[in-house]
């Protein structure tokens, strides 16, 4: 029997139907033929060549087996893409080679029976097979190309930062550092927008993509918003697959990305130690408690950041105003090629006073800038 014919009959026994029966057959016949190993693999890379013509990126893709599947899932799959991803590599742009880069240096190896790797790899190409098709992102453009290493330089400086602000216990530490990095983000997001208008280059926006997990991830989306907004992008949340689209100029999206993510662990951190407390005044805290604790904090979260935004925009020349205004517009129209259609939803359980008040106080403290907290 050739190979080519024994991973077909597995895949027509196993990969359109959702029996255990049908995976145990499936399964069987690959286990039984070592020499279908290469072209199950070449099978596998065609999958992922797939998703990607559907409008899934490397980190899109591991982020829905993650969440659906289990870690020998997430390793086969990482191996496909690093596999497949390899030639194309250079014209998928600068955000696909970063994925790719994060992945290559995760673990990869699976060591289990023949039976059990070719159980987890049909599971792991019935997921891939049924993926749907969701909005292709574009690749933004740099304004100057010559600008390109300075630019590697501030994000580098910028994360670093942001971490330092993370990890350190002392409050007044970390105010200082997320200061310095908001400083260096609005600083560069300027920069960058006056430089494309001075040069006239060939700006446009583009879009990332962010996951939003669960638990609690209506209020994780509300936050990631109004990180958006302050950073002049715009996002749509698709629930149903755990991720945000963010559209804005590449400055504003690596700002958006960097501060959604530290801002929700300090957000985190600030709820873990709020709930410790009201259980140790002997008030047991629910799912209600941490929802409306989340609530509140991307509240006022936003209110802070829009003042922020609106600050620095008033503290420089008039040229920017105009070029703003532009780059607005253009946010906008890429927005609505991409999602003609969408709907707003309203978040269900914020009803834990407790939780929506102490959430409220862990956002005067967060830290997005030194200055005073909102009254």
């Amino acid at each position: 029997m050739s190979t080519s014919s024994t991973v077909e009959r597995a895949f027509g026994a196993a990969l359109y139907a959702d029996s255990d029966a049908a995976l145990d057959t499936g399964a069987s016949l690959l286990a039984a033929d070592p020499a279908s190993d290469a072209e199950l693999a070449r099978r596998g890379e065609e999958f992922v060549a797939a998703a990607w013509r559907r409008g899934w990126q490397p980190a899109d893709v591991v982020r829905i087996v993650r969440r659906d599947l289990d870690d020998v899932h997430v390793r086969l799959v990482t191996s496909l893409i690093v596999e497949e991803g390899d030639g194309g590599r250079a014209s998928r742009g600068a955000r696909w080679a970063a994925q790719l880069d994060e992945l290559e240096a995760e673990p990869r190896d699976v060591r289990t029976d023949r039976f059990s790797r070719a159980s987890a790899t049909l599971e792991l190409y019935r997921l891939l097979l049924r993926l749907p098709s969701i909005e292709p992102l574009d690749t933004p453009r740099a304004p100057a190309a010559a600008g390109a290493p300075q630019e590697t330089r501030m994000l580098t400086r910028i994360r670093a930062l942001l971490a330092k602000a993370e990890a350190t216990g002392f409050p007044e530490e970390a105010e200082a550092l997320s200061a310095k990095a908001q400083e260096l983000m609005a600083r560069h997001s300027i920069d960058e927008a006056l430089l494309a208008a001075r040069t006239h280059a060939k700006d446009a926006p583009g879009a990332c993509r962010i996951g939003v997990e669960p638990p609690y991830e209506a209020a994780k989306a509300v936050l990631l918003d109004a990180v958006a907004g302050a950073n002049r992008c715009r996002a749509v949340w698709n629930d149903a697959l755990c991720f945000s689209t963010v559209v804005g100029f590449e400055p504003d999206l690596e700002a958006v990305e960097l501060l959604y993510t530290s801002l929700l662990v300090q957000a985190t951190a600030a709820m873990t130690k709020a709930e410790a407390a009201q259980r140790a005044g002997g008030r047991k805290r629910t799912k209600t408690f941490r929802q409306s604790f989340l609530a509140a904090y991307a509240h006022r979260i936003g209110d802070r950041l829009a003042s922020v935004a609106e600050g620095q925009v008033s503290a420089t020349e008039g040229e920017l105003l105009p070029v703003l205004a532009a780059r607005d517009v253009a946010v906008a129209d890429h927005l609505d090629r991409m999602f003609p259609q969408t709907v707003t939803t309203r978040m269900r359980g914020v009803t834990d006073e407790a939780g929506w008040h102490e959430g409220a106080a862990a956002a005067d403290r967060a830290q997005v800038r030194g200055r005073r907290p909102l009254p």
